[in-house]
């Protein structure tokens, strides 16, 4: 009921009065006055005015998610969501959860993570409320060998959400990272649950450097956050619901594949093609110039003597950037 309050609450112009409240959700005035006060007692700036009603005057800067719902306008993705204050990963909670049968669509967010990972391993840990930890469920009728449009494709969503609503020019370093000039913005790794022939489910992290002003000495270098590259502080919850919009865009009207216009925006953004580039083949680090991404989300690269490496997984050193 409080989701619906703040709903109606935020698309009023003006006061709302407790009887309409009440007549529009079924419930009595002083069931209203209740939800009222605990969407108060969460961060909520409600005005109440004898015989005037209640008026909504801001949302909580903490991530919220009857906020995040004011924004949203999607179908499936952010259907069920899950706000944690703290947890170890995004990713580990909401595996757990797919395995007792949670429905595809849902979406773990954490104002803290204290021990998220990255891909081969790294680890990743954000302090509270200055990065968004969030982590989505998929579970796409597809084979395992089917599903490697899910990381590009979640890394075209963040970029055009990053650009749309921090107006910057983010870039996608190919295979999982959203950068700014030369630094790391956002980090995107994608785990599977599998069968033989098919995918079970999907979970896709994500971790958005937003309000950080300093990083440690051995990362500074190489790492931003929205606050250093744009001078102010974002609306978080906005800002999540424009994302998992844009996620919903690019993955489920593109059916997890990374064809026609999907493709064409990613090679548009992504910062890797054209530039010399380093991967490792067995023992070898093997050097190229970068010059496409097929609908597969393979990196082509052209080797010195003309012919087409591609290149699917692993590190990769990309000149100029990391």
């Amino acid at each position: 009921m409080q989701g619906k309050i703040v709903k109606l609450l935020f698309n009023a112009q003006d006061y709302v009065s407790g009887q309409q409240m009440s007549e529009s959700l079924g419930v009595s005035r002083q069931a209203v006055n209740k939800a009222v006060n605990s969407l108060k007692e969460k961060g909520f700036k409600i005005k109440s005015v004898t015989r005037k009603g209640y008026l909504l005057e801001n949302l909580p800067k903490y991530l919220c998610e009857e906020a995040i719902n004011c924004y949203l306008n999607t179908k499936l993705i952010g259907k069920e969501l899950k706000i944690l204050d703290s947890v170890s990963s995004t990713n580990d909670y909401l595996k757990k959860l797919a395995d007792e049968g949670a429905e595809a669509g849902t979406v773990v967010l954490a104002r803290e993570q204290t021990a998220g990972k990255g891909r081969l391993g790294r680890k990743w840990q954000g302090s509270k409320d200055n990065g968004i930890a969030l982590s989505l469920l998929l579970r796409p009728d597809l084979s395992p060998n089917e599903i490697s449009s899910i990381t590009p494709l979640t890394g075209l969503a963040m970029c055009r959400a990053i650009n749309d609503f921090c107006m910057v020019d983010s870039r996608i370093k190919w295979p999982n990272d959203i950068i700014i000039g030369k630094k790391k913005l956002v980090g995107i790794l994608t785990e599977m649950s599998a069968e033989f022939d098919r995918v079970e489910y999907t979970v896709t992290g994500i971790g958005i450097n937003v309000g950080q002003s300093v990083f440690p000495e051995e990362i500074a270098h190489k790492a931003t956050s929205i606050l250093l590259e744009t001078g102010r502080h974002i609306d978080q919850n906005k800002f999540v619901a424009t994302i998992l919009n844009y996620l919903e865009q690019e993955l489920i009207l593109n059916h997890y594949s990374l064809g026609g216009q999907a493709a064409a925006d990613y090679q548009k953004l992504c910062a890797t093609i054209g530039r010399q580039v380093t991967f490792s083949r067995g023992k070898r680090n093997i050097s190229g110039m970068a010059v496409s991404v097929n609908n597969s989300g393979e990196l082509d690269v052209m080797l010195s003597n003309g012919t087409i490496a591609t290149v699917n997984s692993g590190d990769v050193t990309v000149q100029g950037i990391y």
